[in-house]
Formats: structure tokens, sequence, C-alpha cells
């Protein structure tokens, strides 16, 4: 049956659709908002996936490239792997949604989001967000929504909601919101050092839009929804799970007064493999006892039995872990580690670490650390993005988390999402502190390895990332410093945490990081584990981090108050002159031959924008102002009565070719080589020498003769 709704949204018809596309998914919306256009696919396994404890929930965010009109770029010619922003907007469709999931639910849910047309100027992502809100409502999934997502910018000085592309380049905030009628799930921000009250202020507005779009939904779902599946989650025996308390409680509660990471969790570990062993003597005598048999059969009902047992009881240890981990914070108001809830771990910052590289610092957070370096490059070092919006970046942060920052053994391959997303929000946050281009024309890469992980890891990488950028010499606006915030909610109450381990991170409802500078706030991002939270606690959150940020500036601070004021020896250095652009030829040469000579011969890189302006980098500085003089010297008109430095190029009979500045030759006729007469040109010049000459005219077809007479 073919359903078709529509509203008018911020001044756009928001268009939804199903019966029409993609029939034998459980459910399919086709979604449109202006003349962009995604198709949302939800498909759910028929039975739960074997050995499952956790829900094996995949989204996928498909960018095709026709939806812009365009021919993929590379080889093959078609669309590979997920672009990085594509893998972003999976990430951020999947943070509000995966919350509204039944506990206990096993079977696998694909949803996946096509852009089937991309307009240019209607963001694809929170309509994706809709529309797989959308798909999930109408099936016969267990879910329990709906979720709305909106963008929200800071136009002019005015909060506007779902700000077209061309709004959002004047937009001092980048802010991406999702939530369910009664509450927030998700926030993804970027800001030019808003406050905490210019952000809430948003988040507000743009949860108001959001209500509108749930009841949107709900009204479609009542019109196309299916009846949904209610599915068979099965709880352990209430005996097993007993037994299970009484053995672990007091070793759990011993193992959470161990201070350090890699001791703490190996006395958990210990914990349940313990609680396991003991639990086995016991269900082995009851089997047997039971059984009332021997042999292979008794063995084999046995190994079943306990491997079922082993299962459930490693399930109810976990689950007992959670809930002493969040009662000590609740009731006892303590943590893990012994912090009061809004104590920060002990910090300490390092620059300078690394000889070679242009800057480079370390940055320590209890047992989580980042080593950041810094490389400064030229404009051929942009990033370009072949995406649906084809851009160009002069500043990327690239994050790496190898396996062993954990203490653990795994295979190095390239970035996952999770290395992209921390990446990408760690970039955010620095953006608004970096010098424009017309100011600091290099492009700069920041790497963050993260070498030791214990919770916030990315707003160690905004921390590290600060340091290494004024070690390099980057004259950024302010200093900038990141904080985790966590959140343990049991009803009504609840308490917030600053600087999150990874502990509390796991067994905690929020993760919540905050990075900014002094002024304001430069970048969040919030995912939850519950259906949403109120303004209240975004609020208090907000707050506490920014008593936290200040504290971590002054550290960073005392490490290297302002960047250097020279850059480092390594760095390149850039300068550049403006010439006519009509003379850019004549410094690119036929095929290039010009511009590759001068960048071979003085060891530089040259650029040249079509507005006339060359930048030269070398980290060589005579070669450098010898290769700006050449080009100026290329680009020079002679002037008549002008001597100038040139080269000899052509003897022939009767006079001599010399290279003036202006990529052109004079002809120095054999009577003009002297004030005495010259028999033969070779008697007073060689090819290759360097002379004086001095311009005598230009006739109508631009030839120049030259006289070396009384000079």
């Amino acid at each position: 049956m073919l359903v078709r709704e529509e509203i008018e949204f911020q001044g756009r018809k928001l268009v939804l659709e199903t019966g029409r596309m993609a029939k034998q998914s459980n459910a399919s919306v086709l979604a449109s908002y202006g003349k962009t256009v995604v198709l949302a696919t939800a498909t759910m396994s028929p039975k739960p996936k074997a050995g499952a404890d956790f829900f094996p929930l995949t989204i996928d965010y498909i960018e095709k490239m026709y939806a812009a009109g365009k021919i993929p770029g590379g080889f093959f010619k078609r669309e590979s792997r997920p672009s990085t922003d594509a893998t972003l907007n999976a990430r951020m469709i999947d943070r509000p949604l995966r919350p509204l999931f039944p506990d206990g639910f096993h079977h696998e849910v694909h949803i996946v989001i096509t852009v089937l047309a991309f307009d240019g100027e209607n963001a694809a992502d929170v309509l994706g967000t809709i529309a797989a809100s959308t798909a999930l409502m109408i099936s016969n999934i267990p879910f329990a929504g709906p979720v709305g997502a909106v963008n929200v910018g800071l136009v002019d000085g005015k909060i506007t909601v779902n700000p077209t592309y061309s709004q959002m380049e004047l937009s001092k905030l980048s802010l991406s919101i999702a939530g369910t009628k009664d509450a927030i799930n998700m926030v993804e921000a970027g800001a030019d050092e808003l406050s905490e009250e210019q952000v809430l202020e948003a988040i507000k507005l743009g949860h108001n839009e959001i209500k509108k779009l749930a009841a949107f939904q709900e009204a479609f779902q009542k019109k196309a929804g299916k009846e949904k599946f209610v599915p068979e989650i099965a709880g352990p025996e209430a005996e097993l799970k007993n037994k299970v308390v009484s053995l672990g409680t007091p070793l759990i509660k011993a193992a959470l007064l161990i201070k350090g990471k890699k001791a703490q969790y190996d006395a958990l570990d210990s914990a349940e493999a313990k609680v396991v062993e003991e639990l086995e003597k016991i269900y082995t005598d009851k089997i047997k006892t039971e059984a009332n048999m021997s042999g292979k059969s008794l063995q084999l009902i046995l190994d079943q039995e306990l491997a079922v047992m082993e299962k459930q009881a490693s399930s109810i240890f976990e689950d007992l872990k959670q809930k002493m981990v969040r009662s000590c914070i609740t009731h006892d108001k303590t943590r893990a580690d012994q912090r009061k809830l809004d104590e920060i771990r002990l910090i300490t910052g390092e620059v300078a670490i690394l000889p070679c590289v242009h800057g480079s610092a370390l940055f320590t957070r209890g047992e989580t650390q980042a080593l950041a370096v810094v490389t400064l490059g030229t404009g051929l070092d942009e990033q370009v993005i072949d995406g649906l919006l084809e851009d160009k970046k002069r500043f990327y942060l690239h994050y790496n988390f190898p396996p062993y920052s954990v203490g653990e053994v795994g295979f190095m391959r390239g970035p996952g999402r999770r290395e992209l997303g921390h990446g990408a929000l760690a970039e955010t946050a620095l953006l608004a502190v970096l010098p424009p281009k017309d100011v600091f024309p290099y492009t700069i890469r920041i790497l963050s390895e993260i070498l030791e992980s214990n919770g916030s890891s990315s707003m160690a990488s905004v921390c590290g990332g600060t340091l290494a950028l004024m070690d390099a010499g980057v004259p950024i606006k302010a200093p900038v410093a990141g904080i985790a915030m966590g959140l343990i909610k049991e009803g009504d109450d609840f308490a917030i945490l600053t600087d999150i381990q990874g502990l509390e991170d796991h067994y905690g409802d929020m993760d919540f990081k905050v990075a900014g500078t002094r002024t304001g706030i430069t970048a969040i991002q919030m995912d939850i584990k519950i259906s949403g939270i109120t303004e209240e606690i975004m609020k208090q959150a907000l707050a506490q981090a920014k008593t936290a940020r200040m504290k971590i500036l002054d550290v960073m601070e005392a490490t290297i108050k302002e960047p250097r004021a020279e850059l480092s020896e390594n760095a390149p250095r850039i300068e550049s002159i403006k010439i006519n652009p009509d003379k850019i030829g004549a410094v690119i040469g036929s095929g290039g031959k010009v511009i590759k000579g001068m960048q071979e011969k003085y060891g530089v890189t040259i650029e040249i924008d079509d507005d006339g302006t060359v930048k030269v980098a070398s980290t060589d500085g005579p070669s450098l102002k010898a290769c700006l003089e050449e080009i100026s010297d290329l680009v020079t008109e002679v002037e008549v009565g002008r001597i100038y430095k040139g080269v000899v190029e052509k003897i022939v009979d009767f006079g001599a070719f010399v290279a003036v500045p202006g990529g052109k030759s004079a002809l120095v006729h054999i009577s003009e080589l002297s004030d005495q007469r010259v028999g033969r040109v070779e008697d007073v010049l060689s090819v290759g020498q360097e002379i004086n000459v001095k311009v005598k005219g230009v006739d109508g077809q631009g030839r120049i003769s030259g006289t070396l007479r009384g000079l």
C-alpha cells in the first residue's frame, strides 16, 4: 500500500513515502526535503544472532555520486568504500537510534540510508535520521521511537533551524541534534567560541522542532505501521543469579578498591574466574545427582550444561559489576579510582619532544596519553574532498588507536569508524582557533597517536594537538582544552562525573565531550545509552565541564603559554609575490617547463593562484629568495634606458641574444658590443656569460634591442 504524507518544515516541504520502493525489507521510507532525497530501509534477521550477547545493529550511509550529477573519480569510476563524511554520518545516525531498542534484543538489524538526490543546499544526514527512524516505526522491528533530527546554525546572530549549506558558510555554529519528543539523545557541534548559554539555547530551540518531526512520524505510523514483533528475551534462572551475586559481590567490591586500570581489570577478571570455578563445582555435583547416569552420556550433558551455565554466569557477573560501579557513584559518591565526582586525574604536558618534526607534544591525563605531531605543508598538500559537495581542507587531524594502547594484541589496519569519528571531533574542536589562510598560508596536519587509553582519548588529542600547534609556531587564536563528562542516572537521581575513565564510560549512561577555549565552546559531542536527558542535566554537565576546562588550560599554559614566535627550523618558509595574471603563463612555461625547472633548480615548491599570487615554499632561505627574484625577473616588463643583468643565450654573426627579465631576449648588434670596433662577436662574448645590458629600444612587435656601449 502506497502511503505518502508531507508537512511544511522550516519553509520547505518534508515528504515521507512508503510502499513504492524496496518492499522486501521489513520497511522502507523514501524521504525528501527540498530536492534532497534519501531512501532508508530497515531489515531484521528472523532469528537472534547465535551466541550474541550484544545488539547487532549495523547502519550504512551510502552516497551515490549520481545524486549530485557526478561521475566517481578513480580508475574504476564507481563508488567503492564509504567516504569519511559518509562514515561519520552513519555514526551520527546510529547514536540516537541504538538506545531505543529493547535490552536483550539480539536479532540482527541492518539499516541502509542511500542518498538518491542531493540539491547542494538541504542536508541529507538529518533527513537520513528521520527516514531511518520512520522506517523502524512502521516496521515490525521493536523500537521505542520516533527520533527526529535537525541542524542548527547561528546566522547573522540568529539561531536558525535547518540552515542551507550557503547559510552555514556564515554561521558561527554547526549543531546537529537528535532526540525523541521527550528528550535529547545525540548532540554533535562545532562552534566559534560560543558560550554555554548560547549552545543550550540552540539545543532547546532545536528540540522544540524535533517534537514536530516526532509527531509527524507517529501520524505516518498510524497509516502505514505494521504490528510489532515481540522478541523472546529469556533471563537467567533466579537460583544462578543469587549464587553469582552472593559469590561475586565481595570480590568485585575488593577489586574496585584497587588503583590502576590494568591491576583493577585483572582483579575483576580474576574475580569472575573464581565465581565461575566455584559454580562449576556446585553444578557438576548437582547434574551428576540429577542425571543418574555415567560414562560418555553424563560427560556430554555436563559439558553442555556447564557451557550454558558459564555463559549465563558471565552475563550476570557483568550486570553485577555495572550495578556496583553505578551504586558506588550514586549512593556513596565515590568512583572506582577513589576520585570525587568532579575531580580530574593528574595532567602533564610536554612539548618539543621529537627532533626533525615541525611541532610535537605529549599530553597525559591519568592513564590516557596522546602524542600529537604537527606537520606544515603548502597548498599542494590540501586534502581534496571528492564527495557530493566538492571541497578542500587545509587543516586535518588524524587519530590512531593502536591495540597496545589498551594492552591488547590486535591487527594494525586502516582507520575504522571509531578512529574517523574521534579524529573528526578533535579536528572540529581546533578548527575555530586556527589563523586564516591569508595570515598563515600553510596546510596543517596533526597526527594524534594514542599511546595509552583509559577514557576520553579524543579530548586528549585536542589538548595534545593544541600544545603541538603552539610548539610549531602556528599563531592560533587561543589554546583549546577538552574534557569528557559522564552520567549515572537511577530514576530521578543522577550524578555527573568529570573526566570519565573507561569503566565509567562502559557502565555509565552518557559520554558528553566538551572542548573550548577560556572564551567559549568550540566542539561538543554527546552519546547516551538511555532514552534521553533533560535540559537540567545538560546545563549542569556544561557548567561542570567549563570548570574542568579552565583547570586543564592552566596546566597547558604552564607547559607553553603561547605559540612560539618563530616556526620550527624544520618547517618550510612560505613567501609570496603578486604578479599580473596575464604573466602566469610566463612563469609556468610551455608544458610547465619553466616552473618545473625552477623547482628543481632551487629545491622549492611553487604554487600559483588564478589571481596572480605566487607562493614559494622552502626550508632553505637563500634558495627561496633566489627563486622569488627569478620569478620577479620573469614577469618584469623591460623599460627603455634601464640596465639589466642578463645571460648570453646565443651568438650569431651580426650580434648576440641576451636573456633579460620578462622571459625575453634582447638583441645586441655587433656594433653595440663596445665603444671600439669589434671584428668577431666571440672576441667579446661567450654563451652563458653574465653581463649587464642596457635596453636601447622596443619595437612594435615587442622585439628588444640592447647595447653594451657606455657600460
